[in-house]
Formats: structure tokens, C-alpha cells, sequence
């Protein structure tokens, strides 16, 4: 027996439309939220219609088309959250929108499961869509659709978030979009481990096989296609190089149309309401951490957050890292994955798998709500294997947030993390000093080169003889062939301050 106020997940629901679909509608965000929270209702086994109006609180991932203050593309509701909970017959007393960032949804999971043990509701739902095929395949057509809604009502707005990845700064040097950020990371990782470029592109490559394999027979998949690790790592006008070290095939597939959701409630509102025990999985282990900022991080090859996330994690849950049988580690890239394999010891080709979705490349990156479907992928995995242990690594930013959980059948009661202690000491480490204004040479610590611009342009981050850190761009014809060419870490470069941006070339 277990306390009455333990949370549970209950019910699970997913949704993928894909664009060769014969029944392909480009359909918006609220609706792909509303088709997967009438599936994980429906997934709870009792009355969905009684669940509805049971729940308390919507919690809703933001999209990216509200990411910004600028109109959507296609028009959107002026309450995500609450046009969904209408559509399924709900009429919650809290709705709440979460912030930018992919660690929100085992945040949000952990944080609602945690509001149910302390006897503040009992029941919530986690959702979360992403309609980036409708936006690209509407956006510009004369007769595209217009998802405009007004319903108004209460909206708890964490607002955007952005404060916590981006800075003046480092937008002036480049740093727009996730491929250049963690192509800095991946590089520095490279660095690190004294690899060269094409080995490195290599490991990419055969990190990422195994999980297309897991995205070609997942039916949610918004890229059900096996993969071998040559057309991963080979650099073709299919697999073109988006920013140094990604090929194509290597990033985030963000033009997805796909949604999620999860039902979470105490004990005894299970037992009121019916809901049969097999359905129950508990949140057993579980942790919320934030990095430093990128450029006062001692290390930019690792990621202390992750390694403490789910360090802590499984210690709440009161298991060893071997007693996990299932992983979906957030995939946006390969560092994400890389950093929790070196950290917690886990090997790249551990037989165990590392995804259930089939990864963000491949099964789909549906923005801030991906882990979303790899929370529901355990869910079912974990009712499938009794007893057994799953772990979610979800990642927001720049490496800059990491939430874990982990996921079981086996009961016990609620154990609180210890994050905000955990949080104490990252606040404590070391920082790199940074000169923002450099006017001396220097050696590059790390770099990116941005294909997707109009002008092939490198991103540098680098440390001057004092040790302390800056960025620089360089559109150098000899920098930037040693950039996309060759290896330039270690490389000593002439850096020059002009209006705010440091100019970088050959020393």
C-alpha cells in the first residue's frame, strides 16, 4: 500500500500526421493537442469524459510558433491550453503555459506530480503539439487556413524564456538557432577527447543508426526510415552540412506535425475513479536542474546539469544506473546524448537502446514538447515489462536545463528530489572570464560554421592568453576554408572589435 496521495501516470496519448499522409489535413496545434489528449483519456481505461472533468490543471508546452511576440504565421488560439481543454469537454481551474525549452515536459510532469503528493489537486494533464508541416506548407499559399481563437479565460504565462539562452552578445555572433549552439558543443566535445574530424563525424553517425532503426517501425514516427550510418555521416546534396559538424540527417527534424499528452493523478483519485491498476505508473525518480551560462562554463564539452539530473534521479528513485531497462535521452543532436553517455557511464552502443521514439532526427523534434512522447513511449513500455525501471533525459536550451525522471510499475510513495541543493552547487562552480571587446589574437576553443546563411560564416568561440573567453565571427576566405575544411582547433587567429562584433581571421 502506498500513500493515497502518491501520484500516478494513468493515461498516455500520441499523435502524427505526415505530410505524404493520403489523409494529410495541416492541421494546427490545437487540434494535434486535442486528437493526443483524447487518446491518453481514453488510455486511462475508465470514462474519458468523467477524466476530463476531473482534471484540475492543463499545463501546455509552447510552441513554436507563439515562441516569439510576433503573430503566427497561421493565426493561433489566445489560449492554447484552455481551446484544447474545451475541445475535450474540460474546464480546468488552473491553465498554465510553460516557458521555451525541451526539459519542460519531465519538469512539468515532475512538478504536478509533486503538487498531487503534497495534497494541492489530484488530478492534471500534461499536452503539447508542434505544427511546423502546416506552417511550412500553408504559411506562404493564398489559401491557407486561419487558426485564429479567441476564448480567453485564466492563463498562467511563464512568459518566453529566452533570457536563460541567449544573450546581445552572442546573438550579434551568430549564436541564432540550435544547430550552431550545440555544433560549438559538439566541437568542444571533440576537443576534449583529442578526435579528428572525420572520426568524429563518424561517431555521430553510429551514435544516431541505432535510433532509426527504433523511428522506422515506431508508428508515430514523422520519418519512418532505417538509416545506415554511411548516409548519416556522408555529406551528400541530400545530407547537406546545415553548421559544422551536422550534416542534415544529424539534426533536429522541427517540420513535424505531432502531439502529446499525459494523465497524472493521486492514488486515490485513481481508485475513485475507477482506473484500472495496470494502468498505473509512478513516477519514481526525478530531478530539475539549470547550467551555467554557455560562456562562463568551465568545460563546454560536458554538461554538468545532466550529469547531476539524472545522478539524482536515480537516487530518488532508490535504484543503480543498471537497473534501468529502458532510456529516451533527448536526441536534438548528438551531444545531448554524448554528455549523458560520458557522465553517467553509459555506452553509446549500450544494448539497451537509448531511445524508444526513435530520436528527434528521425521519430520527429516537435519543439518543446518531444520528451512529451518519450515520457508516453515508457509509460507504455514500463506496463509492458512489470517492475521494470525507464529512464526520460529531457533537454532545454543550450544544454541549459535537464529534467530526468524515472518511470516504473513497481509502487512507493513520493520521495522529493534534492535539485535545489543540487542547484546551490552548480551556482558555485567556477567561471570563465569573458572579454566582450577583443582586439589581440587568440586560439579558438571551439567553432561552428553556418551553411544555412547566405554567406558561408564561421562562429568562434575562443580564449586570448589571459585565459579568458570570447566570440568571434569570421567571413575570412582562409579562416573560413580552414573552419569548413580542415581542423582549426587549437588555431591561433587576429581578432578585431567593430561595433560590438569581434572579426576574426588567420593569424
Amino acid at each position: 500500500m502506498v500513500d493515497p496521495r502518491t501520484p500516478v501516470v494513468v493515461g498516455v496519448g500520441q499523435f502524427t500526421e505526415r505530410i505524404d499522409d493520403p489523409d494529410y489535413r495541416g492541421m494546427s496545434s490545437v487540434e494535434l493537442a486535442t486528437e493526443a489528449v483524447r487518446t491518453a483519456l481514453g488510455d486511462t481505461g475508465v470514462d474519458p469524459t468523467a477524466v476530463a472533468a476531473a482534471i484540475e490543471v492543463f499545463a501546455g508546452l509552447r510552441q513554436f510558433e507563439i515562441c516569439t511576440p510576433a503573430p503566427a504565421p497561421l493565426g493561433a488560439s489566445d489560449n492554447y491550453v484552455r481551446s484544447v481543454a474545451a475541445r475535450v469537454g474540460a474546464n480546468p481551474a488552473r491553465a498554465v503555459l510553460e516557458p521555451i525549452g525541451g526539459n519542460g515536459p519531465q519538469k512539468l510532469m515532475t512538478e504536478f506530480a509533486g503538487e498531487i503528493a503534497a495534497g494541492a489537486i489530484e488530478v492534471a494533464l500534461v499536452l503539447g503539439s508542434e505544427n511546423g508541416s502546416t506552417l511550412r506548407t500553408f504559411a506562404k499559399r493564398a489559401d491557407k487556413p486561419d487558426f485564429t481563437e479567441s476564448v480567453g479565460g485564466q492563463l498562467e504565462d511563464r512568459g518566453y524564456g529566452y533570457e536563460q539562452y541567449m544573450s546581445e552578445y552572442t546573438v550579434n555572433h551568430g549564436l541564432t538557432g540550435a544547430p550552431v549552439q550545440y555544433g560549438l558543443l559538439d566541437n568542444a566535445r571533440r576537443a576534449r577527447l583529442g578526435l579528428g574530424v572525420a572520426e568524429y563525424r563518424r561517431q555521430m553517425a553510429e551514435l544516431f543508426a541505432p535510433f532509426t532503426k527504433v523511428a522506422a517501425k515506431n508508428p508515430f514516427s514523422a520519418s519512418p526510415v532505417e538509416r545506415s550510418v554511411e548516409e548519416l555521416a556522408t555529406v551528400t546534396a541530400e545530407n547537406r552540412m546545415i553548421c559544422d559538424p551536422y550534416p542534415r540527417l544529424l539534426v533536429a527534424r522541427d517540420q513535424v506535425n505531432q502531439g502529446a499528452a499525459a494523465v497524472l493523478m493521486s492514488v486515490a483519485a485513481a481508485r475513485r475513479l475507477g482506473v484500472p491498476e495496470e494502468k498505473w505508473v509512478y513516477l519514481r525518480g526525478h530531478a530539475d536542474l539549470i547550467e551555467q551560462d554557455l560562456l562562463v562554463r568551465e568545460y563546454l564539452g560536458t554538461s554538468v546539469s545532466a550529469e547531476m539530473a539524472v545522478t539524482e534521479a536515480l537516487r530518488t528513485a532508490g535504484i543503480d544506473l543498471e537497473d534501468v531497462a529502458t532510456f529516451d535521452l533527448y536526441s536534438c543532436f548528438p551531444f545531448p546524448v554524448f554528455t549523458v553517455c560520458d557522465t553517467a557511464g553509459v555506452a553509446t552502443d549500450d544494448p539497451r537502446g537509448l531511445t524508444l521514439t526513435g530520436g528527434l532526427p528521425f521519430f520527429g523534434g516537435p519543439g518543446n514538447s518531444y520528451s512529451l512522447h518519450g515520457i508516453a513511449e515508457t509509460v507504455c513500455e514500463m506496463r509492458d515489462k512489470p517492475g521494470q525501471f525507464g529512464l526520460v533525459g529531457a533537454n532545454g536550451g543550450v544544454m541549459t536545463k535537464y529534467s530526468a525522471g524515472v518511470y516504473s510499475t513497481e509502487p512507493a510513495d513520493w520521495v522529493p528530489d534534492r535539485s535545489k541543493d543540487l542547484q546551490s552547487r552548480i551556482a558555485a562552480l567556477p567561471e570563465v572570464a569573458v572579454t566582450r571587446d577583443v582586439n589581440e589574437t587568440g586560439i579558438i576553443e571551439t567553432y561552428s560554421v553556418r551553411y544555412d546563411w547566405p554567406v558561408r560564416t564561421g562562429i568562434i568561440i575562443g580564449r586570448l592568453d589571459d585565459g579568458s573567453r570570447f566570440m568571434a565571427t569570421s567571413t575570412d576566405a582562409d579562416l573560413v576554408a580552414l573552419l569548413s575544411d580542415g581542423d582549426p582547433l587549437g588555431q591561433r587567429i587576429a581578432v578585431t572589435a567593430n561595433d560590438g562584433t569581434n572579426q576574426a581571421r588567420l593569424a
